[in-house]
């Protein structure tokens, strides 16, 4: 045995440990949506961190982040002497550095189709956004519906159809839970908020990703908050 060799079990208690200390920047569980994302993807595949939780909205929310990130914006994950401050960038990465954990589907077209949609969540749906903004606490049945929301809502209601079907045996977008389903868990928020009716087949989906130990534990938490105001989805 070459002596300048680890012991498999240390080097993996070792890479664990490394791992273990990621930190993770979120803003208020109850409106930070992008927050979100990452962070219930972190716990739904049991990836440590530490969680640091800035108060949006408030006089040191500027000077708060930016001694995490010049951009401004949450979340920031802090990794191994990197700054990552993308929430898909962040995804992207927990992906590479736990391919274990098969955060993205596993087949080829599917992960492409996974990616594509996470992507267009990530740039696109600017009237859900705007007009009906996560507010995880408030119950609003009927309000935000513009032209632009239920277009959104056609959209989403199309992507989440044609994943079930082809790709998700009626489970979850991809059959297991996927970053994908992450990224659409604010979404999920929304239509929780807001009531908004869905097809059988959509309201199940809508259901078990609610119910899923990740997003239930945001939802706690969020619903727990006492120093937050409802904010505005800004995209980070």
């Amino acid at each position: 045995m070459n002596t300048t060799e680890l012991d498999p079990t240390l080097s993996a208690m070792l890479d664990s440990n490394k791992k273990s200390s990621l930190r993770l920047v979120i803003g208020n569980k109850n409106a930070s949506s992008w927050s979100m994302r990452p962070w219930v993807a972190m716990k739904a595949f049991g990836i440590p961190f530490e969680e640091i939780r800035i108060v949006l909205d408030s006089a040191k929310t500027s000077l708060q982040i930016a001694e995490y990130s010049m951009a401004g914006k949450v979340p920031v994950l802090l990794a191994d002497g990197m700054t990552i401050w993308d929430s898909l960038a962040i995804c992207e990465y927990l992906a590479e550095q736990f391919p274990m954990h098969n955060m993205w589907p596993q087949d080829v077209a599917a992960r492409a189709v996974a990616r594509s949609i996470c992507a267009e969540m990530h740039s696109g749906f600017q009237a859900l956004r705007s007009d009906m903004s996560m507010n995880i606490k408030a119950s609003l049945p009927g309000k935000g519906r513009t032209a632009g929301s239920q277009a959104d809502i056609g959209r989403i209601s199309e992507i989440w159809e044609e994943c079930l079907s082809r790709y998700g045996a009626h489970e979850y977008l991809f059959g297991d839970f996927s970053i994908a389903d992450a990224y659409f868990a604010p979404v999920v928020m929304r239509f929780n908020t807001y009531a908004v009716s869905m097809a059988p087949a959509l309201q199940a989906y809508v259901e078990r990703v609610t119910a899923h130990p990740a997003v239930a534990q945001w939802i706690r938490e969020a619903k727990a908050e006492t120093d937050d105001t409802p904010g505005q989805d800004a995209p980070a």
